[in-house]
This record gives C-alpha cells, structure tokens and sequence, in this order.
C-alpha cells in the first residue's frame, strides 16, 4: 500500500465490511466495555446488519465516535495509570485505521524504533541496546523519560505529521473525531484537546508516527551527523535510551532534546533523565533501567567485559507485590484452577525476563513464588495444611521451572528457545 514518500489517497476505501468483520473476529469477549457497554457478543447477534449501518454513518459523515471510557489502574508507587476503554464500535474502526496506518509508515519508520511495530518487540529493543554497547565506541547513556507522553500529544502537530504522508482527507477527518471524541469520568464528560487515550487501539501508531517525526528523524538526520563521535538511539513506543562516545556531546544532546520535546508540547521528567558514564572503558558501577531490566557493567568468567541484564527492583518489587495479594485472595480456590493460573503467571514472568545472563534472577523470583504460595496455601481456612515435604512434591510436579527462554547474545535476530 505504501510507498516511500508518497502522499496516499483512498485509505479510507479500506474500511469496509470485509476489514469490519475481521477485525470484530479478532476482539476478544468477555472484555471491559466502553460507554456504550455493548459487549462483542452483543454485536454479534445482527453483526451484518451492525457493520452495514456503520458503514452508510461513516459514508454520510454522520458516525462519531464516542467518549473513552476512562478508568483509573492502580500503580506499585500508589499512584495510577489512565486507561481508555473505547466503545465496541469505536473498537472495529480505530482495529481497521491502525492497520492502515501501519501499512502506511512501516516502510517509514527507521529501524531505531522496535515497540507496537510488526516481528519487533522488546527483547529486539533490549538486544540491540546490549549490541551497541558490547561491539561499538559507547561510553555515556543519555537516560531519559518523557513526562507524561501520551496525556501531552498535540493533536494540531499530529494531524501535519500525519498530512505528510497521507492525502486522504476523509481518513484524516475520522482521525481527528477520535482525537477529540472526549473522555468520560465515571458520569463526568471531558474534551481532549491534547493527548492519545492508552487502551485505544489506534493510539500505539498514533504514538510512533508522532516520535518518528519528533524524535527519531531529528536524532538521526538532524543530530547524530552533526556529532564528531558515536551516538545512537533506541526507541521501545515512549521509552528510549541515546548512547554516546563523549560525555561533552551527550550533554549538548540533553539540552538540544529539552528544546526539541517542548516545541511539541512534550517535557523531559528531569528527575529521572541523566547522563551517566557505562561501557567498557567506564569503569564504574553505574547503571540504567530500560523496558524492566537494570543494565550493568559486567565480566565473564574468562574476565572480558559484558552487559549484564538485571531485573530492575521496581519490576521485582511489583512481581511480589501482586503476587502475594493474587496468591492471598486465591488460596481458598480449587487447587488445580489454582495452580493453572499461578503457572501462567509464572511461565509469563519466565518467558518476559530470562533472556542471557538472567536465569539468576528469574530463578530467585521462582523460589519466592515457591515460599509465598506455601505460606499462604497452609492459612486457607478449614483446611489440613500442606507438609513441607508434600508441598515440594505438589510444586515440583506442577509448576513450570524456569529456564532461558530468549538468547540475546546470539548473532543476528533474537532467537526464542
């Protein structure tokens, strides 16, 4: 569909019954509703008729997306996390618009950036930071955290990113109505001027368009050719990591990236950004976080320098956190429906954090989860308690161990194991 820098026209024409209807096929029931509390099964009881009378609303201008449903998601600091819950049909257009819109830009964004893109992920983000660091002239991170991203979008900057790439002012027109559709708290109606909803299915490439033009083309057209040393960036959606040869030239970079941000109406968090010495020749113990791992200086057994991956003590300190509440409120559950669940739990913390160098860590949270879940299982109430030596028995016959789930130290591409 797209072709580098053209302008596209007629994506519009793409949002059409066949898109509609397989894009309702891919929601998940049994999820939380928007403001309109239609459920997918719902929709589904006259789905042809639903999808035709949305397409002659979209056809007749006469469709408008409603409010997002705001909800408040509890944080390990106390504090919470906004979530936007669109309506169910606001759900199948933004499913069948980002599609579009990925078809759009993936021949556009730069390979700098790996989050809500298409075979990338996280453990790519994080391998690559670990090659640049391992096999180039790297000496200083610029760390850096982006206040409020999401919350702070101007729509006016977006929508002429957007104009760039695309000539379709009908499509263009729908993506300013869900912009501005509005949120709602609890009965509380409030505009969005500014800002992408988190939980929005369209936001995560709203997101990337908005840094790719931002950030990433700035950084490595504007900035990085202008340098004497080594820099580079890796992006994962709103987080992002800059490696430099030369402490000088990555504070001249901190202070053009607080200009650059607020020209977009976006702000450095300056109490979590900094600029620290790592690599190879740093000789230090300082270390940075990215995507829920500590990055560190490190050795092999042989004495040669390596990037170590730690699990970062916020991501521990929430894993035992919910851990114990789940285990606590569960422990009265039919064992067997218990142990599926808290095996789950488990095999996704696994198959997230043990990449190279990380079994460790991994194993130690296993272990934890192990003692926790005996703790707890022996208060259920008007019940035998479990005996240690049958408890261990029951665990080591039905919990998943852990185990190296992704090689980042692989040449090439991530290789899952």
């Amino acid at each position: 569909m797209s072709v580098k820098h053209s302008r596209l026209e007629t994506l519009i024409n793409h949002v059409n019954y066949e898109t509609l209807k397989a894009e309702h096929r891919k929601q998940k029931a049994k999820k939380a509703v928007g403001v309109d509390r239609v459920t997918k099964e719902q929709y589904e009881v006259n789905l042809d008729e639903n999808i035709r009378n949305l397409l002659d609303r979209m056809k007749k201008f006469s469709y408008r997306p409603q409010p997002v449903r705001r909800v408040e998601i509890p944080k390990s600091n106390g504090k919470t996390r906004p979530l936007g819950i669109p309506s169910y049909e606001d759900k199948l257009v933004q499913g069948v618009m980002a599609d579009i819109l990925n078809e759009v830009y993936e021949p556009r964004f730069l390979d700098i950036s790996y989050g809500f893109r298409p075979n990338r992920n996280m453990h790519d983000a994080i391998k690559k930071v670990n090659d640049l660091i391992m096999f180039n002239k790297v000496n200083y991170i610029l760390d850096c955290d982006i206040k409020g991203f999401f919350d702070n979008v101007n729509h006016d900057w977006l929508m002429k990113f957007l104009e760039h790439d695309i000539a379709d002012k009908n499509f263009l027109r729908y993506i300013v109505r869900f912009l501005k559709s509005g949120i709602m708290k609890g009965n509380i109606f409030e505009e969005s001027s500014v800002g992408t909803p988190q939980g929005s299915l369209i936001s995560p490439v709203l997101a990337n368009v908005y840094l790719h033009y931002v950030l990433d083309i700035w950084f490595e057209e504007g900035v990085r050719k202008r340098l004497k040393g080594e820099a580079y960036i890796v992006r994962f959606a709103d987080d992002f990591v800059c490696m430099f040869e030369y402490e000088e030239e990555a504070r001249i970079v901190y202070e053009l990236l607080k200009d650059r941000l607020a020209k977009f109406g976006l702000e450095l968090a300056e109490d979590k950004s900094r600029i620290l010495p790592f690599g190879r020749n740093s000789n230090t113990t300082d270390t940075f976080d990215f995507l829920g791992f500590t990055h560190v200086n490190g050795k092999t057994r042989n004495g040669k320098y390596t990037v170590g991956h730690k699990i970062s003590k916020k991501k521990k300190k929430v894993f035992k956190a919910k851990l114990k509440k789940w285990i606590k409120e569960n422990r009265n559950t039919n064992i067997m429906v218990f142990t599926d669940v808290l095996n789950s739990k488990l095999r996704g913390t696994n198959n997230y954090y043990c990449i190279s160098g990380a079994y460790k860590e991994v194993k130690a949270l296993y272990c934890h989860a192990m003692w926790v879940t005996y703790k707890w299982l022996n208060r259920r109430s008007q019940r035998k308690s479990f005996k240690l030596e049958k408890f261990i028995e029951y665990w080591n016959t039905n919990i998943t161990r852990p185990r190296v789930h992704v090689n980042i130290w692989a040449a090439g591409k991530v290789i899952y194991i």
